[in-house]
């Protein structure tokens, strides 16, 4: 029995600063039935940019319900009482603030825009050989920029840094399963108690699947047909206002 909804953001309830026709509706009317989550793995603004966008778009969202790739690395350092080097925007290092008091046991790779220097690439390789360990945020390779075209994400320069210090990163946003994990025990529900909305049949559905969520695919934003060909989700619908009546609601 579902008791929670995981929502993906981009192209599910939005594309960029537009809405998808009926996503605010949608997710109100599901909310007053079931517990939810906002998921994102974008990591170049804050969760709070991120928050702030969404209320202007009218989705009656609380903060503690959205759960950022960013958020998510805050928790996972936090459990386990530690710092790291961050490779990410002076807005996103906000967001860390707290944590220097902890001792210094990873490089923390997000979307780092034009903080992505030789410089803060050398410090986090040099202490990725001394022993620190390599964690990303979220892997992805590229996204839609505000221009309409593709630009480099975290992942590429994550993978220099793999390449370069001979370690590999564990990944702390979608597809990890220590990012579900950490939303569904902040939901308190099991993984059989969640459906998991997305438009990336990788990212979202196969990503909550591997550990026993439910998945459900919108054939909006990312979505093409060929995504069926990589795997098989629970649910298939055109778009997040057909969300609802799947639910019986």
């Amino acid at each position: 029995m579902v008791k929670a909804v995981l929502f993906d953001i981009d192209g599910v309830l939005c594309i960029r600063d537009r809405l998808i026709e009926g996503a605010p509706e949608a997710f109100e009317r599901i909310k007053k039935h079931f517990r939810v989550a906002l998921v994102t793995n974008t990591t170049r603004v804050s969760s709070r940019t991120t928050f702030t966008r969404l209320r202007s778009l009218g989705f009656k969202v609380e903060e503690e319900e959205l759960y950022t790739a960013l958020r998510v690395s805050r928790i996972f350092l936090s459990k386990n009482s530690a710092s790291a080097f961050i490779l990410a925007t002076d807005e996103v290092m906000e967001e860390f603030r707290g944590l220097e008091v902890y001792p210094l046991k990873y490089v923390l790779v997000a979307d780092a825009y034009k903080s992505f220097t030789y410089e803060n690439l050398n410090t986090a390789f040099r202490l990725l050989l001394e022993g620190k360990e390599l964690l990303v945020s979220a892997p992805n390779r590229y996204f839609m920029d505000t221009d309409g075209k593709l630009s480099l994400d975290a992942g590429p320069f994550c993978k220099a840094l793999e390449y370069a210090s001979g370690k590999s990163a564990r990944v702390l946003g979608k597809p990890s399963e220590d990012f579900f994990r950490i939303v569904l025990e902040k939901l308190d529900v099991s993984s059989e108690e969640a459906l998991m909305v997305g438009d990336d049949i990788e990212y979202d559905v196969l990503g909550a699947q591997r550990l026993g969520m439910k998945g459900c695919l919108v054939k909006t934003g990312k979505f093409r047909p060929e995504d069926l060909t990589k795997g098989k989700p629970d649910f298939l619908i055109d778009s997040v206002r057909d969300l609802p009546r799947l639910l019986g609601l």
